[in-house]
């Protein structure tokens, strides 16, 4: 009997340490959290940011394209030539080198001053990728910049305008429009208006200009009319608008004025 309640006891002893054991095992096991719905490595999450980097992408995009506006981008194209580096690597463009390895050699410039003078002139508007993907100079893009930079004529009513003769406004308003010669008047008197009008809008008085800058000048008024700037830059200088000594042209200060008919 004895030896029988000692083992009891034992067994007793035993059951009580094993549950004590259990109980302890399974407090110190720590509770996994569960996790939310937008935990930090959820779908929802990673799309919300995405769309919120889309967004303020899109914003970015806006406010630069407001940026480079032809008034804009023309104050800001003396500043995007003053770099040599630039002027280099657009020359480069416009002679045929149509990727930044060749231009890099044609202009004698590192890949990294390439690199940096082709993204300002690709800003600006000045060169881009050509339907073969190589680089081109952007040619329309000069032209709205110089028709951004031209005065406007002055507006019906304008004592300055044509010596305040509203016959003269009215005749350059129906033979310039938008910056434009649609064409010159038949009438000799009517033409000689029509030419002073774009002489005073286009040269300086007393100023020398080369026959190459007069005719990039004069390109711009034909631009879609019926006449062109080698045939314009003649009358200007039959009806006395512009002086012509060995390539060089002026336009007098005394540039001749005459009424209309």
């Amino acid at each position: 009997m004895p030896n029988d309640r000692v083992d009891a006891s034992v067994d007793d002893s035993e059951s009580s340490q094993s549950s004590q054991s259990s109980e302890l095992s399974e407090s110190s096991q720590p509770s996994q959290p569960s996790l939310s719905p937008l935990s930090p490595l959820s779908p929802q999450r990673v799309e919300a940011s995405a769309s919120s980097a889309s967004s303020a992408s899109s914003a970015s995009c806006a406010s630069s394209a407001e940026a480079a506006s032809p008034s804009a981008a023309l104050a800001a194209l003396p500043a995007l030539f003053a770099e040599e580096s630039r002027v280099r690597a657009f020359a480069a463009v416009a002679l045929g080198a149509g990727d930044a390895a060749r231009v890099a050699r044609a202009a004698g410039l590192s890949a990294k001053e390439t690199a940096g003078a082709l993204r300002r002139l690709r800003e600006q508007g000045v060169v881009a990728s050509g339907d073969d993907g190589g680089l081109v100079v952007v040619h329309d893009r000069f032209r709205e910049l110089a028709r951004a930079g031209r005065p406007a004529s002055r507006a019906p009513g304008d004592p300055a305008a044509a010596g305040g003769d509203g016959r003269a406004d009215m005749i350059v308003r129906t033979f310039v429009r938008d910056g434009r010669l649609v064409r010159l008047p038949a009438r000799w008197t009517r033409k000689k208006v029509v030419l002073r009008h774009i002489a005073e809008q286009t040269f300086a008085p007393g100023v020398e200009y080369p026959e190459r800058t007069v005719d990039e000048k004069l390109r711009a008024w034909c631009e879609d009319g019926e006449v062109d700037h080698v045939t314009l830059r003649r009358h200007l200088v039959d009806f006395g608008h512009l002086r012509r000594s060995e390539g060089i042209y002026a336009r007098p200060a005394d540039a001749p004025r005459t009424g209309t008919a």
